[in-house]
């Protein structure tokens, strides 16, 4: 368990969520593991079956908390909340943030600095620990673009230039991406993005783990209250989840890429997993998709100190501390969106 800004995050799927007087109390086996006083929490998110005592249920619902429960994995299933107000409200000022050109312009400026600050920091890593093996100056050249690029985001006055910069900066990272793949050269190289469908097995393993990504973004964002589907760079579609495409930018090179190359480097997949159909169509059969599943849940489990919070966390708890900065900003308990800027 981990209390991240006012929310109870209980991670282990055997755990079983009760009430004692004030206190919510996690049980595993009926063996206490922790407990948090109510008064002190907005929300509980589980990620389990075990499920919630009513008295806890009914104690959330008389103080307004909110409870979530999502799966192991991190796919959304429910949120439980009493009054409504406060969801309503967020929701209410996440609507008119969208439509408002220039709060919806800053938040998507900075999931775009995010984005490109980010890449740069991949290709600026690749350059320190494996200058021999990559052409540096192509790297450094690709890096100082990229870091012009964040110049011009930041001054940028329209959506129609962020979408221009934003391009031309991914355009650029993916040029170089390449030289990124060290090992299985034969089977694994990158000649560009391409999806729908993926066409080699780089992009194929891309597209999985950026779904996986998604999904968690999604279910980070209904955590809080936040409503997915209305963005603030990409344009609102039936069925697009928008807002949860914002937020991924700033973690696509940092998380998603740095996983697909490290599968790939370490040798921990390999061509045999993969088939291309007729009409050029890269899939991954199911053994390869639980070994790279099982991968990136061990990926999520990794402690790292997020840049803004300064304490200690979870990979797979980005996605959920992001949203809740997002609602804390739109709430106006913050002068701006902290987007996830990794060192």
């Amino acid at each position: 368990m981990k209390k991240l800004l006012n929310t109870l995050y209980v991670t282990s799927e055997n755990s079983y969520l009760s009430l004692d007087g004030e206190n919510v109390v996690v049980l595993e086996d009926k063996e206490e593991k922790g407990r948090v006083p109510l008064h002190n929490l907005e929300g509980i998110v589980s990620f389990g079956y075990r499920g919630t005592s009513p008295a806890l249920m009914g104690a959330c619902a008389e103080k307004n908390i909110s409870l979530c429960y999502l799966t192991p994995q991190g796919k959304f299933l429910a949120r439980v909340s009493g009054r409504v107000k406060g969801n309503v409200i967020l929701r209410e000022q996440q609507y008119a943030s969208a439509k408002n050109e220039q709060i919806s312009l800053e938040i998507a400026k900075n999931c775009i600095l995010g984005k490109i600050y980010n890449a740069r920091w991949v290709l600026e890593r690749a350059v320190r620990d494996h200058a021999l093996q990559i052409d540096t100056d192509q790297i450094k050249k690709a890096s100082a673009f990229l870091r012009e690029s964040l110049k011009n985001v930041q001054n940028c006055q329209s959506k129609e230039q962020l979408r221009g910069y934003e391009g031309e900066a991914a355009s650029i990272y993916f040029s170089v991406f390449d030289q990124l793949i060290l090992q299985q050269k034969k089977d694994f190289y990158f000649h560009g993005r391409n999806k729908r469908p993926p066409l080699d097995n780089t992009n194929a393993l891309l597209s999985f783990i950026y779904t996986f990504l998604t999904n968690s973004i999604t279910s980070a964002l209904e955590s809080v209250g936040l409503d997915p589907y209305v963005g603030y760079l990409h344009t609102e579609r039936p069925g697009r989840v928008s807002l949860s495409l914002d937020l991924i930018e700033e973690l696509r090179a940092i998380l998603a890429d740095r996983f697909v190359l490290t599968l790939i480097n370490r040798k921990i997949v390999n061509s045999k997993g993969f088939s291309k159909k007729e009409n050029g169509a890269v899939l991954m059969n199911d053994d390869l998709r639980k070994k790279v599943i099982t991968e990136w849940q061990n990926k999520k489990k990794e402690i790292i100190t997020h840049p803004y919070l300064k304490e200690k966390i979870e990979w797979g708890m980005v996605p959920y501390v992001q949203a809740m900065l997002l609602a804390r900003y739109l709430r106006g308990d913050l002068d701006g969106y902290p987007v996830f800027l990794w060192k």
